[in-house]
C-alpha cells in the first residue's frame, strides 16, 4: 500500500499503544485493503481510484485506531498472578514455622525471586516467536540430559565437610570440586531439561509436517535419557505432558489413541516382566506400598508414620506432641502443613492449587492459536500431575517417591519450573486477541 494507504495505517496505529498490537493491526488492514483495492481495480478504477475507495471504506483512522486500540490491548491475567502470589507466600510458611536457619529463608527469598523473573519475563516475552525454534529447544533438553548422565558416572561425596571428586585415580578436593557438586544440583534429575522439551512438543505437535513415526522415535530418544538417568519421577511427569500434548494436538484421535494405548500396553508387560525379575529390595519397596502392615519395620515404616501423622492432626492445628516428620519441608511438606497447621490449612492449599489447573484450562477455552493452546495443555500437564501424585502419595494411594508440590515444597524447580509455567499461560493469556482468523501474511 502506497500513498492513502500507508498514511491511513500511520493514523490508525498512531492511537495503539502497544508494538505488538500495532504489527498486528498493520498486517490485518493492509490485508483488507489489498483486497478491496483490487476488487475495486477489478470493477474498472484505476489503481489510484480504487486504494482512495478501499481507505474511504474504513472509516475515520482515528476512531478505527481507538477502537482497536481497546480491542487488541494486551491483557493481564490478574487472577492468575493473585494466585502466583498466594502460592509463593504459602511456600514461606514451612521454612519459617519449622524453624530452620535463617540461611533456609535467604534461600527462599531468592528462588521466589527467580520465580518472580521467570513468570514476569515469560508473560511480556511473545510465546508465538518460540514455535519455529522447536529443534533448538529439543536438542538442548538432549544436552542437559547428557550431560547429567555424564555427572551421574562422576563418584562425588563431601569427606570431612569438603567436597571431593573422583576422577579415576585423580582426586579433586576444595574449591576445584565444587563446580562438579554445582552443575550435580542443577541438573537434579533432568529436571532442567523439562522447560525446553516442554516449548520443543508443542512446536512439534504444531507441526502438521511432522510425521507419526518422527514423533514416536523423537519421544522414545528422550524417554530412554530419562530413564537412563535413574529419573522415574521425572519421567512420568515427562511423559504425561507429552500425552496430554499429544491429545489436544492436530493429529487424528484414531492416531493419537493407537499411539496411546500401544504404550501402554508395553507398559504393562513391562512392569509384570519388571516383578519378576526385580531385586529384593525393589520388591520389598513395592510391597510396602501395597501392604504397609506387614512391613511396619522397614518399606512400610514411611507409609505408616505419614498415615499416623495425618490421622493426629486437628482442624486448625495446635498439635500438642510434635513428632519429627522426614523431609519436612520438600517432598512431604503437605503432611507437615497438615499436622502443624490442620486440615482447614490443607484444604486451603489444596484449594488455590486446585485454581491453578482450573484457571489454565478456563484460559484455554478462549485461545485460537493452535500453538498456545498446546503450551497451556503442556503446562497443565506439568503442573497438575505432581500436584496430585505428591498429594495421593501422601494420603497412601500411590507409591512414595521424590515429586515435590508445585510452589509450596522448598527448592527450586518446585517454585521457578511453574512459575515458569505460569508466565507461558499468562503470555499466552495477554495475546489472546492478536491472533484472528483474518490475519495474513504480508
Amino acid at each position: 500500500m502506497k500513498n492513502k494507504g500507508d498514511h491511513f495505517l500511520k493514523e490508525v496505529t498512531h492511537h495503539i499503544k502497544s508494538r505488538e498490537a500495532r504489527e498486528f493491526v498493520t498486517a490485518e488492514l493492509t490485508y483488507h485493503l489489498k483486497n478491496a483495492k483490487s476488487m475495486w481495480v477489478q470493477k474498472g478504477m484505476s489503481e489510484e481510484a480504487a486504494e482512495g475507495k478501499a481507505v474511504d471504506e474504513m472509516g475515520s483512522p482515528v476512531k478505527l485506531g481507538q477502537e482497536l486500540n481497546r480491542l487488541h490491548k494486551p491483557k493481564v491475567d490478574w487472577v492468575l498472578i493473585g494466585l502466583l502470589v498466594v502460592a509463593m507466600g504459602i511456600g514461606f510458611v514451612p521454612v519459617v514455622s519449622l524453624g530452620y536457619t535463617e540461611a533456609f529463608l535467604v534461600d527462599k527469598f531468592i528462588i521466589v525471586m527467580l520465580g518472580i523473573a521467570a513468570a514476569v519475563g515469560m508473560m511480556l516475552f511473545d510465546y508465538r516467536k518460540l514455535e519455529k525454534f522447536g529443534w533448538v529447544f529439543y536438542f538442548f533438553g538432549i544436552g542437559l540430559l547428557l550431560i547429567f548422565l555424564l555427572l551421574s558416572y562422576i563418584p562425588m561425596e563431601a569427606i570431612n565437610g569438603q567436597a571431593t571428586v573422583f576422577l579415576g585415580e585423580m582426586t579433586i578436593e576444595g574449591a576445584m570440586a565444587v563446580p562438579f557438586f554445582y552443575l550435580s544440583w542443577v541438573f537434579f534429575e533432568g529436571l532442567l531439561a523439562l522447560p525446553f522439551f516442554f516449548i520443543a512438543w508443542a512446536s512439534f505437535l504444531n507441526n502438521k509436517r511432522m510425521k507419526v513415526w518422527q514423533i514416536c522415535v523423537l519421544f522414545l530418544f528422550s524417554s530412554c535419557l530419562f530413564f537412563f538417568i535413574s529419573s522415574l519421577s521425572v519421567s512420568f511427569i515427562y511423559t504425561a505432558m507429552v500425552f496430554v500434548m499429544l491429545w489436544w494436538s492436530q493429529f487424528r484421535k484414531k492416531t493419537v489413541l493407537a499411539m496411546t494405548v500401544v504404550p501402554l500396553g508395553l507398559l504393562f508387560i513391562g512392569g509384570v516382566f519388571f516383578w519378576f525379575s526385580a531385586e529384593e529390595y525393589q520388591r520389598t519397596r513395592l510391597s510396602g506400598f501395597l501392604n504397609p502392615e506387614a512391613n511396619a519395620e522397614g518399606s512400610g515404616y514411611l507409609y505408616l508414620k505419614l498415615e499416623e501423622l495425618l490421622l493426629s492432626a486437628k482442624w486448625f492445628g495446635g498439635v500438642e506432641n510434635y513428632q519429627f516428620i522426614p523431609a519436612a519441608h520438600t517432598d512431604y511438606v503437605f503432611v507437615s502443613m497438615t499436622y502443624h497447621f490442620g486440615y482447614v490449612f490443607a484444604f486451603f492449599i489444596v484449594l488455590v492449587l486446585a485454581l491453578f489447573a482450573a484457571r489454565i484450562l478456563m484460559v484455554s477455552r478462549g485461545i485460537k492459536q493452535s500453538f498456545g493452546t498446546l503450551l497451556l495443555a503442556g503446562g497443565l500437564a506439568l503442573f497438575i500431575v505432581p500436584f496430585i501424585y505428591n498429594i495421593a502419595m501422601i494420603l497412601g494411594l500411590l507409591p512414595l517417591t521424590s515429586i515435590s508440590l508445585p510452589f509450596i515444597s522448598y527448592g527450586v524447580m518446585p517454585t521457578v519450573l511453574n512459575a515458569f509455567v505460569m508466565g507461558v499461560v499468562l503470555s499466552v493469556y495477554r495475546r489472546k486477541s492478536l491472533v484472528g482468523a483474518g490475519l495474513r501474511a504480508t
